[in-house]
């Protein structure tokens, strides 16, 4: 019994230190709503854990607990949760990360494609929280909210300088409910409050249109070639991420793009746009994949020993012969590297835009129970070339074969589009 209580305290004590260091540093969770039971389990800590001094360690937490000025801050679930928080972080490596009930929940909902809030994707500008877009028909948009929007106060607290993770949550909530949001449009200096009802909002992951080259919007329809080019057509296909839903929305627009094919001669290819896509399940990346190359290696693994494992596409795609050129850029990371690397090394796509992210790794997704997760990289990914696109914390990613900027006076002049649809039609 005396062992067991030793190891019990060594567990909390070493977690608690490296929650400790890692708070000191500035790098902590959002515990926004967070109060979990904490249940201690005698399961004996790893082998090189079991010989540390940790008297230092009882030191701290004891100096803490006699001494601290506010007792009322001193709550042993947050002390807990931070703790393993931070020994994970200790790692250094961004993307194994503990995750609370509310993260993980969000995180899983995200791709589900289904969550409770008022449907608007944000970003940051500075220290600013903007409104990248409000989703069609989403409670945001029908309330006013518009893309560029500042976002002030949520629910009267102001958010400048907060992590963008913390007012997500602040504006998440279940459907029904009210949330206020004291905005500044865009090029408006006076602030106004929208107060918004959430509901339930669907992301569809995977979106089409076939268009004339005279009626794609966005583009400058007399550069290069394509004015004589103008009733010639495209296939453009949106892939916002690899979420659950994603391989049942593909697979019926890949079979409604090639039925299109087979009776419409004037289509010259397809634009694949994987901007702004983070990625997902490393399945539907193969699955996407498979859909363009006809045979052999779509992406490798490379575990911890060295050892790689090809995975095979799966020989059943309905658009291996169809020209491809797939958009990317520094948002595109993940499962969307792994496709364009595919298709890429199979010489079945050019690559548009911009560097990709560089996002190399792969991870293990583990419930911890009471809602929370664990996300563990557990390999290096490959190219079917054997290129990793990885490169410490900043990888180099993807190097596109067309690097195309977007024009920063005119952003509703997607000139990656253009050049996209430019080489489509040339050949």
């Amino acid at each position: 019994m005396r062992s067991t209580k030793i190891r019990i305290v060594l567990l909390l004590i070493i977690t608690f230190l490296v929650g400790y260091f890692v708070g000191v540093s500035k790098i902590a969770f959002d515990w926004y709503n967070f109060q979990p039971n904490i249940q201690i389990s005698s399961k004996e800590p790893p082998q090189s854990m079991q010989y540390i001094d940790t008297s230092r360690l009882w030191t701290v937490l004891d100096k803490l607990e006699t001494m601290y000025y506010d007792k009322s801050a001193i709550n042993a679930n947050k002390l807990m949760n931070g703790a393993i928080s931070g020994m994970v972080a200790s790692l250094g490596d961004p993307y194994t990360l503990y995750l609370p009930p509310q993260e993980n929940t969000n995180f899983k909902q995200d791709l589900a494609g289904q969550f409770q809030g008022i449907g608007a994707e944000l970003g940051m500008n500075g220290k600013n929280i903007v409104v990248v877009a409000p989703l069609d028909g989403s409670p945001a948009s029908k309330a006013g909210i518009k893309a560029g929007d500042s976002i002030i106060k949520v629910d009267g607290q102001y958010v400048s300088g907060m992590d963008l993770n913390s007012v997500v949550n602040k504006i998440r909530g279940p459907k029904g409910t009210a949330v206020t949001l004291t905005v500044e449009h865009k090029g408006s200096k006076t602030p106004v409050d929208i107060k918004i009802i959430r509901d339930i909002i669907t992301v569809h992951s995977v979106t089409t249109w076939t268009k004339k080259v005279s009626d794609i919007n966005g583009i400058n329809h007399n550069a290069g070639n394509l004015a004589q080019a103008a009733n010639d057509k495209i296939v453009y296909i949106r892939l916002s991420q690899f979420g659950d839903n994603t391989n049942s929305e593909w697979q019926k627009i890949a079979l409604s793009v090639s039925n299109e094919l087979k009776t419409d001669k004037s289509i010259k290819g397809i634009v694949l746009d994987l901007r702004n896509n983070p990625g997902g399940y490393l399945n539907d990346a193969i699955y996407v994949a498979s859909e363009f190359i006809k045979s052999g290696t779509a992406v490798m693994e490379e575990d911890r020993n060295g050892n790689r494992i090809s995975y095979p596409v799966t020989g059943k795609g309905l658009l291996t012969n169809v020209p491809v050129v797939i958009l990317i850029n520094k948002g595109s990371a993940s499962a969307s590297e792994i496709v364009s690397g595919a298709l890429h090394d199979h010489h079945r796509a050019l690559l548009v835009g911009e560097n990709s992210f560089g996002k190399g790794t792969v991870q293990e997704a583990e419930d911890l129970g009471g809602g929370a997760g664990l996300h563990i990289t557990i390999a290096k990914w490959l190219t079917p070339d054997g290129t990793w696109v990885g490169n410490g914390k900043n990888g180099k990613g993807l190097t596109p074969d067309y690097i195309v900027p977007l024009d920063p006076k005119n952003p509703t002049h997607d000139t990656q589009l253009e050049k996209a649809v430019e080489l489509l039609v040339k050949n």
